[in-house]
């Protein structure tokens, strides 16, 4: 039959974001550092002077969103000064960071205070 599990709605604009990853600073901008294996033992077999993360380069927009992103911070707070900071540079605002936010979350380098589950 049909799936009929109702799915909760949530508005991202009231969600608040925070970070899971590490990540180094390089000439100003943010490379969240990524574990190429979750599994220790995969781990174990990088060679000794290999990096064990994968580095995603951020873009200066990028960068002062994942600055921005504490764990306390409403995703429309960090719109809001965004916008301040880069004024018609960024917009449509909204959208831009909803869907860079959304992406992040979608490959798990961050997650929902709201949302999180406990295990």
């Amino acid at each position: 039959m049909f799936n009929t599990k109702k799915r909760e709605v949530y508005n991202l604009l009231e969600l608040t974001p925070v970070r899971v990853n590490e990540h180094e600073e390089n000439e100003g901008l943010i490379r969240i550092l990524v574990p190429k294996f979750k599994n220790k033992f995969l781990l174990s077999l990088i060679p000794k002077g290999k990096s064990k993360h994968i580095r995603v380069k951020l873009d200066e927009i990028g960068t002062a969103t994942w600055l921005l992103i504490n764990g306390k911070r409403k995703v429309t707070k960090i719109i809001e000064e965004l916008r301040e900071k880069f004024g018609d540079n960024l917009e449509p605002a909204e959208e831009r960071v909803s869907k860079f936010i959304g992406g992040l979350n979608l490959h798990n380098l961050i997650y929902f205070k709201e949302l999180k589950k406990d295990k």
